[in-house]
């Protein structure tokens, strides 16, 4: 179970809103961390969006301190990093957020399920699902559907390494 996820944004208030109107949440300011906001979507889960201003690197800190806040000016604007997220907007509502902020909003096929990708400022992906896709989902990830999905499919293996 993740119950939270930050991530990077240009614009951390905007965003805030834009996932609070979707996740019918409330926002929050992040204390830890200057111009930083967190959508709580008040669910039985604790789920919570923190968002960061770009370029905010996470760090240990130290021995035996909590984390610490860096700020690097020359991060890449994309990620590998995304999330698929359980929504109660309907898939029209996420569709029209995402026109009315210019952010590229498609339903994609993966294959056994699927998502609505929502490139929030069309630089950070997160697979939004509504009810009817989130069951899909879930339905898939049971175990023994897991389990016949996977029936057969050989996982490749490291080469040996010789020296």
């Amino acid at each position: 179970m993740i119950h939270h996820i930050s991530i990077p944004v240009e614009n951390p208030l905007h965003v805030a809103q834009v996932l609070a109107e979707l996740l019918n949440g409330k926002v929050a300011p992040f204390p830890s961390n200057p111009d930083s906001y967190m959508v709580i979507a008040g669910d039985a889960y604790g789920t919570m969006i923190e968002l960061y201003p770009v370029g905010t690197e996470l760090m240990p800190g130290g021995f035996s301190g909590p984390v610490t806040f860096s700020q690097n000016a020359f991060t890449s604007p994309f990620t590998a990093v995304h999330a698929a997220i359980s929504v109660p907007a309907s898939e029209e509502q996420i569709a029209e957020v995402g026109t009315r902020e210019g952010w590229h909003t498609v339903r994609c096929d993966r294959g056994p399920f699927q998502v609505i990708e929502f490139w929030i400022e069309n630089k950070l992906m997160l697979e939004l699902l509504p009810a009817p896709l989130a069951t899909c989902y879930l339905n898939f990830m049971e175990p023994e559907n897991l389990a016949q999905f996977f029936a057969g499919a050989s996982i490749p293996r490291p080469a040996a390494v010789t020296v």
